[in-house]
């Protein structure tokens, strides 16, 4: 080809064409649940780029037929759900939830004669919810009659539980975190010139890490949980998918056990073995 010929060819274009996002968007609706409307066109096509250049795709329509004809969807599929996740989260988040724990639930436990405490973050993201959890428990039983505890993180996102497990945050994250709360479980970083701090090995050792998906048809998650805290995750589900993930927690929580929801969801319209005794605080029947 001439460098005239070369020059008036038409650029690669750098956007989605209709088919495609309606393919990827179907997919990514039915394997993690996560809605995807066409107002989101625009955003899929930024968090994808890297996934193009990873991929060695010169363009969308490249990287779907990889996807869909190439036969790649399997081994492609967490980095694809990795890109297109939402992963905000913030120690002591919607922090009126420990409040409650700390004040209501686990005084109640602890004159029942509770021994130990399973947890369950199931959308524990970079893990600021899931080491939350544990500063609370810890620091609870450590003023009281002390009792064991796990905790369960779980999340979609490989990359976001690679992140979690390293335990290891920029400092200005856990400004959240309550100054006595802070000297007991959170230390400096390894790299003193590096504006980043690490939880206490001790408190990550209570923590364990899992993929999981919460559209699976049922949850491998051992025992059932005494506090389940999936929050701020289903606001990106549809109703019925809402539904099946409420029912799906149920099964996983002993009776008299809790279910923590984000303060902008609702478990309203879904036929479930829950008594609200709180502002988006459920307790198992």
């Amino acid at each position: 080809m001439s460098d005239l010929a070369r020059n008036l060819a038409p650029a690669i274009s750098d956007r989605m064409s209709q088919r495609n996002f309606n393919r990827l968007a179907r997919f990514i609706h039915d394997y993690s649940g996560i809605k995807m409307p066409p107002t989101k066109k625009t955003m899929l096509e930024g968090r994808l780029r890297r996934r193009l250049r990873a991929t060695g795709a010169a363009s969308f329509d490249d990287y779907c037929h990889f996807l869909f004809e190439g036969g790649a969807l399997e081994e492609e599929t967490v980095h694809l759900i990795d890109a297109v996740t939402t992963n905000k989260t913030d120690f002591f988040r919607e922090a009126r939830h420990f409040d409650y724990l700390s004040e209501v639930i686990l005084p109640a436990s602890v004159r029942q004669g509770t021994q130990a405490v399973r947890a369950w973050s199931a959308a524990c993201s970079t893990g600021a919810e899931p080491y939350t959890l544990a500063m609370v428990l810890d620091h609870f039983a450590a003023q009281s009659r002390p009792f064991d505890y796990f905790i369960l993180a779980t999340d979609l996102s490989t990359d976001v539980l690679t992140t979690a497990q390293a335990g290891v945050f920029h400092e200005e994250m856990t400004a959240p975190v309550p100054p006595h709360l802070r000297r007991r479980y959170v230390m400096p970083a390894v790299d003193p010139g590096q504006p980043q701090v690490r939880i206490h090995p001790d408190l990550r050792s209570k923590v364990g890490f899992a993929r999981l998906n919460l559209m699976d048809p049922s949850y491998p998650v051992g025992e059932p949980y005494d506090l389940i805290f999936c929050r701020n995750v289903m606001i990106y589900f549809d109703k019925p998918t809402q539904a099946g993930v409420l029912q799906r927690l149920c099964e996983r929580l002993k009776p008299g056990g809790h279910l923590f929801i984000g303060h902008s969801e609702t478990i309203a319209g879904v036929d479930l073995p829950l008594a609200q005794v709180a502002n988006t605080i459920f307790r198992r029947l």
